[in-house]
């Protein structure tokens, strides 16, 4: 739970740990650094055998030049701490945003070493077109689509099932 800057967040995510049955690490407080929580929690994955390790971090801000930097330091200590581990890095991205979704994907690509997108909010009246120019101009592929507020509503991507909604209208 390293998005320490918005309010509730690490509550969020304990919430979202205990109905799935997946151990949190947070540290307590906002406010903590976003990397020693991502360092303290390499470090306890790595001493308990874990073999995926998710890692929440505030984001949806691209104009805050000290989160993109966060961001960028964490990567590091990912990198630094956890060398041979596979590495995803995906932008949580809502399909109401349209174009400036793409302009934030584009500057968190930048800071984040980007390898995918999980594309959010297509339980409404979004279409989710910003994904295409997502894979298109940034080359990052759609892993995931949520369609709602439950653990069954995040689901892996089908680029046939996209297209079929998203021309069906």
């Amino acid at each position: 739970a390293a998005d320490t800057f918005r309010a509730a967040a690490v509550e969020q995510v304990k919430v979202w740990g205990a109905r799935s049955g997946v151990e949190v690490i947070a540290n307590p407080g906002q406010n903590t650094d976003p990397a020693a929580v991502v360092f303290d929690a390499i470090s306890a994955a790595t001493s308990r055998d874990i073999e995926l390790l998710l890692i929440d971090t505030a984001g949806r801000l691209q104009n805050k030049k000290n989160l993109m930097d966060e961001l960028a330091k964490v990567r590091r200590i990912i990198d630094k701490k956890a060398p041979d581990a596979h590495v995803e890095s995906l932008l949580v991205l809502d399909a109401t945003l349209g174009q400036n979704g793409l302009r934030q994907a584009q500057v968190f690509a930048e800071a984040a070493q980007l390898s995918g997108v999980v594309l959010t909010k297509l339980d409404g009246t979004a279409r989710g077109g910003v994904a295409l120019a997502v894979v298109q101009q940034l080359g990052l592929p759609i892993r995931f689509i949520g369609a709602g507020e439950g653990i069954e509503d995040l689901r892996p991507f089908s680029s046939y099932e996209f297209i079929e909604a998203l021309l069906s209208g």
